[in-house]
């Protein structure tokens, strides 16, 4: 897959089939356009396009605040998406003016004139443009004009649920990690760098590797104790995560601790990806170090046996 950050890079296409949105997650519905996508994008003889934004609309418009929790970076969500075989990943910059094209213009210019679009494929809820005005009636109206077919996805439902990115953050912000694997077809992560801690879980047999996410808008999921898979350089150990305050021996700090079984060396400064399998407790203050300990050989065992039923 080739990703494209400018609409000037776009190399010189006969014609396309694409599909547009936020796809934050990436998640089975998301996937089920995206397969679509290529799959039509083969039988045409075509390049299957991705048409994304980064940042969030959500981040930019004043209107709208900067409360929301993104599932995926950007980085992320392009890793995913090549793992669908997309063949080419667009990111718009989102910013104010962006925001501000019409949905007429975005047709005609982007659509039309840059991507040659020859077919798109969207969600049932597809709306863009300044004010959302553009729609799929809109679509299927101006594509006769221009030359292109507009393939609606209806809902796509797990257990007569509508998956959608905001049930994801709800389930991962309520401990539901087993629905947002689900929902995701994957476990949900969290990626970032290991710093130094005050050392206390080495003090209790238990060495945590203290993880700084740099990507200040990802979502992290609720406070609690957590079934992990840690991946560093290329491989994978089980481990047991604590997100919170750590009550029984700070209080003050809010940090992503994980203690990974079975590994020897030196984690500082290295890039740690966590997998959240299963919620084991929620975070708790102890009586004194003793039973946090106790507790923790508990958490322990409890994890490794979620981790190795797979």
């Amino acid at each position: 897959m080739k990703l494209i950050h400018d609409l000037n890079e776009i190399p010189a296409l006969s014609g396309s089939v694409v599909t547009d949105g936020m796809f934050d997650g990436v998640h089975m519905g998301h996937q089920r356009i995206l397969k679509q996508v290529v799959n039509e994008a083969k039988e045409m003889g075509l390049p299957s396009v991705l048409l994304t934004y980064w940042p969030h609309p959500r981040h930019v418009l004043p209107e709208k605040g900067d409360r929301l929790r993104i599932l995926t970076t950007l980085e992320e969500k392009a890793e995913i998406v090549a793992r669908q075989g997309i063949d080419y990943m667009l990111v718009i910059p989102f910013n104010y003016a962006f925001s501000r094209i019409s949905h007429e213009k975005f047709v005609k210019e982007i659509l039309s004139e840059k991507l040659h679009t020859r077919k798109i494929i969207i969600g049932y809820d597809h709306r863009f443009g300044l004010n959302r005005l553009g729609n799929v009636g809109y679509l299927k109206e101006v594509g006769k004009e221009l030359g292109f077919d507009v393939v609606e996805i209806g809902k796509q439902e797990i257990e007569d649920i509508a998956i959608s990115s905001t049930k994801i953050r709800y389930s991962l912000q309520h401990q539901l990690i087993e629905t947002a694997a689900q929902f995701l077809g994957r476990n949900y992560s969290i990626c970032g760098t290991v710093v130094k801690g005050d050392q206390r879980g080495r003090q209790l047999g238990f060495p945590t590797a203290n993880l700084d996410v740099s990507e200040t808008s990802k979502l992290v999921p609720a406070d609690g104790v957590y079934a992990t898979w840690a991946i560093v350089d290329g491989q994978k150990f089980g481990s047991m995560t604590n997100i919170g305050f750590r009550p029984t021996v700070d209080g003050l700090h809010h940090k992503i601790e994980s203690h990974l079984f079975d590994f020897e060396g030196d984690l500082y400064g290295k890039t740690l990806t966590l997998e959240f399998v299963s919620p084991i407790r929620e975070e708790m203050k102890f009586v004194g170090l003793d039973a946090l300990k106790e507790q923790l050989t508990l958490d322990e065992k409890l994890s490794r046996m979620i981790l190795a039923k797979g």
